[in-house]
């Protein structure tokens, strides 16, 4: 309606602006820390609370960078795979041996494994997706995952940052 040359705005309107307004903003849903795909029988998107719910480990190591012994508590990178339906232990043989997993960073910093260097019944790899270092979460600069990779004389396969595991069964050549 318009008087004088001026809009005026009807009290209808007014009070539906009043009765609009935004209720409390729902949390979004927690954002994946860590995913794992590929040739998996479950792919998986696991929060750090996931994380945390799963048989975990301790472990104590030398960080050959830092020259300082750290202690990190994680899961076994073994156990995640478990989750997500990747052969292991006496199924762990024929295509399966010609299986690789890739560990990717938010950087896009990537390592391989042979699937079987990270099965326990083919070696003590005691490789780890570490969510804490000496009792405390990883800053957004080392984590808030890290993969630990104890046994290894150079810790080019420490990530920092870790996002993602991709398992990968290489396909069988033609005429084989």
């Amino acid at each position: 309606m318009i008087r004088s040359g001026r809009l005026l705005i009807p009290n209808v309107l007014c009070a539906a602006a009043i009765i609009y307004l935004p209720t409390r903003a729902q949390a979004p849903a927690p954002a994946a820390a860590l995913t794992v795909t590929g040739d998996v029988a479950h792919s998986l998107s696991l929060t750090l609370d996931d994380l945390r719910k799963m048989p975990h480990t301790v472990l104590k190591v030398t960080n050959p960078h830092e020259k300082k012994d750290e202690t990190y508590e994680g899961v076994p990178l073994s156990e995640v795979l478990r989750q997500a339906g990747v052969p292991q232990g006496p199924a762990l043989r024929g295509a399966a041996m010609a299986t690789y997993v890739i560990a990717e960073a938010a950087d896009g910093y990537r390592v391989l494994f042979a699937l079987p260097e990270l099965d326990s019944d083919f070696q003590d790899s005691g490789v780890i997706v570490a969510y804490e270092m000496d009792g405390k979460s990883m800053g957004d600069t080392a984590g808030p995952l890290r993969l630990v990779v104890p046994h290894d004389k150079r810790p080019a396969r420490w990530i920092r940052m870790l996002r993602s595991i991709k398992v990968v069964t290489v396909p069988k050549a033609a005429g084989s």
